[in-house]
């Protein structure tokens, strides 16, 4: 192999200044072929089929193409390029190649099979017993038991489905980063508070422009939806948001995701109803939680019967003030987020430009540490001499309460062009205890959100929904970075199920709301005031203002996103935006243009992970509530419980079934009442 390759580099941390989008094929090509021949070697052998020889010889293969593979991929959504996408979609082309032939590897299989058949088998850890287990079935969704020509066309979807993936979040990407206009009249931005005109203008210098330059990146979004007085403005933001990758808006055609939601819709069908599934949604349950379709539609449509009464009374509040207080007497949805803010100001004297101050990032970063600290035993220290991508992004180890260094997390926070929109956390480096000499290789995490950055007045400041998504991806990272168990693939998240993966993100939110938490952090970025008693209090009081309008949304996503998979048919094809439709009669309140087109900027289902199983959002979040009860009861910061949190839940990853995890630290299975008194809905029945 080429070690010049900064790419193929056995240890250390990826050296990303020296990474170059010519590295990635070389690379990729010298570590499948390797991958290749070692297989090939342990399938010639006749040495005996055990752990040790055949399944983490498995885990070591791909944890070294995936150690290559995490930060080009990674590179992919933080600092995108012509030549990183070409390069990028030639080297995933073969990785998808190469897992489809592994996964129909039939004497691979057999290899496995008799791994877990030998009696010594029984006798191993929880955790390898569990990786046997899932790889087997594994091999199974992978199409290894297919006869041709179902083998072969098994492949070529699997390989059709990550292309167009691909092609679809790039498409956001071009589509988010193709509209903007630029002000030269600040009588535009009335509204608009000091902090979101200041990052407006710092888009426009970025540009060499004067003025302010509204774009379709989150912060801007933000500031002109829910504070701009112009109405024509927040309407043309709307519009070119809501209509990104799509037939219609301002870039209609150009790059559209139409036909890419049809074709990838159909081929997931395909590969599923291959395997011997009746449909997408049936196949995503195998790695699921719940056991089935049905029971799926039984919790989202009980939170709908609950959270539907309360929207819609929500909801006409917000027209009469709208129509009375506003001069908006039809009122659009363009209109509903300023009308909200003004109402919950109105309501509550509550408005987020008057929380912003009291979160600014550092001492955000700095008061969550803390908390982990507290919880967990667990301290963060930033590192200098590590190679990143932009100058923004940090470096942190995390210690142990003796000192020692187990992990690691890189952390990139601000929104800037060529960056994927949103926030993630994803893997850079698994754990792994290594069998040849008994090393430990430590977890390292990608930790990204798209955060206003600082301007030349001021620190980053974050509204209080910023917090908690800064929690809630730490809550990911921690899940990684937390685990103690020896394989990577069922080490952290991997082999968590799907729908219980936003267990730990969700638990961490609630942290974000607690008196005790806000102290370590929530200090005027100014004068170094806390917090004051009486605005926590309205904080408060507000938690629950439109929390019927926020679930029958997230309930609209998670149905949308199930039926289409549920009911998808060869003869009619996707017919998304019509069973769009239909999901909006069933549950939602606020009813968007027919131009609107949300699903075509949808990456969590048509380009992530997601694909029918949205709703783990919201059936995590029973979990999470849940847990958290546990934690208001024993006290936020008590050693004992957050001990205990961490060695059931987020140590043993996905080594055994969440719900068994779950049992461990709650002592019964989970309920959903505090899910619903979180929300305000305990006794909402009509």
């Amino acid at each position: 192999m080429d070690h010049a390759n900064p790419l193929l580099a056995a240890h250390g941390l990826p050296r990303f200044s020296a990474i170059r989008p010519e590295h990635v094929e070389p690379a990729i090509d010298a570590l499948l072929a390797d991958y290749r021949t070692r297989i090939d070697a342990l399938l010639a052998s006749d040495a005996p089929r055990d752990f040790a020889g055949v399944v983490l010889l498995g885990e070591e293969l791909e944890d070294r193409l995936n150690r290559a593979w995490a930060p080009v991929s990674h590179l992919h959504g933080v600092a995108d390029s012509e030549a990183l996408r070409k390069a990028y979609a030639a080297a995933q082309e073969k990785i998808v190649e190469h897992a489809s032939e592994l996964g129909q590897n039939r004497a691979l299989y057999a290899a496995v099979k008799a791994v877990d058949d030998a009696p010594a088998t029984k006798g191993l850890p929880r955790a390898a017993r569990t990786l046997v287990e899932h790889e087997l079935r594994d091999f199974k969704l992978a199409g290894v038991a297919l006869e041709e020509p179902a083998r072969s066309r098994f492949r070529e979807i699997e390989n059709e489905l990550a292309r167009l993936a691909t092609e679809f979040e790039e498409a956001v990407l071009d589509a988010t980063d193709a509209w903007s206009e630029t002000l030269s009249d600040e009588a535009q931005l009335a509204g608009i508070p000091a902090s979101g005109r200041a990052v407006l203008r710092a888009y426009a210098e970025e540009k060499q422009q004067d003025g302010w330059r509204v774009t379709l990146k989150q912060p801007s979004v933000q500031a002109v939806l829910t504070y701009a007085d112009d109405r024509a403005l927040r309407e043309r933001v709307y519009t070119a948001y809501q209509t990104r990758a799509s037939d219609q808006g301002p870039t209609a055609g150009t790059f559209d995701n139409s036909a890419r939601i049809e074709k990838i819709l159909a081929l997931r069908h395909e590969a599923a109803q291959l395997l011997g599934f009746r449909d997408a949604s049936e196949e995503s349950l195998t790695t699921n939680m719940a056991p089935s379709p049905e029971t799926v539609f039984a919790f989202l449509y009980d939170l709908a019967a609950r959270a539907k009464p309360v929207a819609m009374r929500e909801l006409a509040e917000l027209r009469a003030f709208a129509a009375d207080e506003l001069g908006i007497a039809d009122l659009q949805p363009w209109d509903v987020g300023y009308a909200a803010e003004k109402l919950r100001e109105k309501k509550y004297a509550l408005n987020e430009e008057e929380l912003k101050p009291y979160f600014a990032l550092d001492a955000v970063l700095d008061g969550f540490f803390e908390i982990v600290r507290r919880v967990f035993g667990v301290s963060l220290r930033v590192r200098e001499d590590v190679d990143v991508w932009h100058p923004d992004v940090r470096y942190y180890d995390l210690l142990d309460a003796t000192g020692r260094v187990f992990a690691g997390a890189y952390v990139d926070l601000y929104a800037r062009s060529g960056k994927r929109g949103g926030a993630w956390m994803d893997v850079c480096v698994n754990r792994f205890v290594r069998a040849d000499d008994g090393g430990t290789q430590l977890p390292v995490a990608f930790l990204t959100c798209n955060f206003a950055p600082p301007t030349r007045e001021t620190p980053s400041l974050l509204t209080h929904d910023d917090v908690l998504t800064l929690f809630h991806e730490f809550g990911h990272g921690l899940h990684h970075l937390l685990t103690e168990v020896d394989y990577p693939g069922v080490a952290g998240i991997s082999g968590v199920e799907w729908d219980a993966v936003e267990l730990p993100s969700q638990f961490m939110e609630n942290f974000g709301w607690q008196r005790e938490a806000l102290d370590l952090f929530a200090r005027h970025w100014q004068t170094g005031e806390k917090l004051p008693d009486e605005l926590f209090a309205r904080m408060q009081a507000a938690r629950h203002f439109q929390a019927g309008m926020f679930l029958v949304r997230q309930l609209e996503f998670g149905l949308f996103d199930f039926r289409i998979h549920r009911e998808f048919d060869p003869a009619r094809g996707a017919r998304a935006l019509e069973i769009l439709r239909e999901v909006r009669e069933e549950v939602a309140v606020i009813r968007p243009p027919e131009w609107q087109r949300f699903p075509h900027a949808f990456t969590h289902i048509f380009a992530g992970g997601y694909a029918a199983g949205y709703y783990s959002y919201l059936w995590a979040e029973v979990l999470s509530a849940d847990a958290f009860e546990r934690f208001e009861q024993a006290g936020v910061f008590d050693r004992a419980t957050g001990e205990a949190y961490r060695k059931s839940i987020l140590a043993v990853g996905g080594s055994r079934p969440a719900l068994e995890s779950f049992v461990e630290f709650r002592g019964r299975e989970p309920k959903p009442d505090a899910l619903l008194r979180s929300y305000g809905l305990l006794d909402e029945r009509n």
